[in-house]
């Protein structure tokens, strides 16, 4: 009885399919012309347009509340921007819940802020948690976010994450006592978050 013996067979070489990521330009693009539809929740993060879940009741009232809180507080020294994108490089352009911004006259009327605008950025995490702090939570490292803040509804705790460096935030802590959170930014800021919870 004969012997089976392998016989190589060479393949073409044939390009190994890839993703093509999404820069903020085509992002952008894609809702000016109705390629997204204008009420999707959705926010390019590295380069892929990411589905965000409906605001439930709890996220939204935590939002307003601390929107409320914030303006009060930094009214003339910072501008607070609620679920509006920033830009991170080429492919990134999140919509954090709230966002704490470098106070300019034009309110960025010409371009959305970049890095350098961007003094804090909050997270209400709900069904989000593992999003945030598994994904947001390094890309605002990475791109030298100052102050990240996640608000955990269902932990009922505020983590904090400062100083970045190498791409990863050099300072994180949990909050506890939120009747005196302070922003690093902004020294003489200081907040009485206690009834968040």
């Amino acid at each position: 009885m004969p012997t089976a013996v392998a016989i190589p067979i060479e393949l073409p070489a044939v390009p190994v399919p890839r993703r093509h990521p999404i820069t903020v330009t085509e992002y952008f693009r894609m809702g000016e012309t109705g390629v997204l539809d204008p009420q999707a929740r959705v926010e390019l993060i590295e380069g892929e347009i990411i589905d965000m879940p409906p605001i439930g009741a709890p996220h939204a009232s935590k939002t307003n509340r601390l929107l409320d809180l914030l303006t009060a507080a930094v009214r003339g020294q910072a501008i607070v921007s609620v679920q509006n994108p920033v830009i991170l490089g080429d492919l990134s352009a999140p919509e954090p819940d709230l966002a704490l911004l470098r106070y300019r006259d034009d309110y960025y009327v010409q371009a959305h802020p970049r890095p350098d605008d961007i003094l804090l950025l909050i997270e209400v995490a709900d069904t989000s948690l593992v999003h945030d702090r598994n994904t947001k939570l390094p890309l605002y490292a990475r791109f030298q976010i100052p102050e990240f803040w996640i608000l955990d509804i269902s932990g009922r705790h505020l983590d904090c994450h400062r100083e970045p460096d190498s791409g990863r935030y050099t300072q994180q802590f949990r909050v506890h006592d939120l009747s005196r959170v302070g922003i690093g930014a902004l020294p003489g800021v200081v907040l009485d978050l206690g009834a968040l919870f």
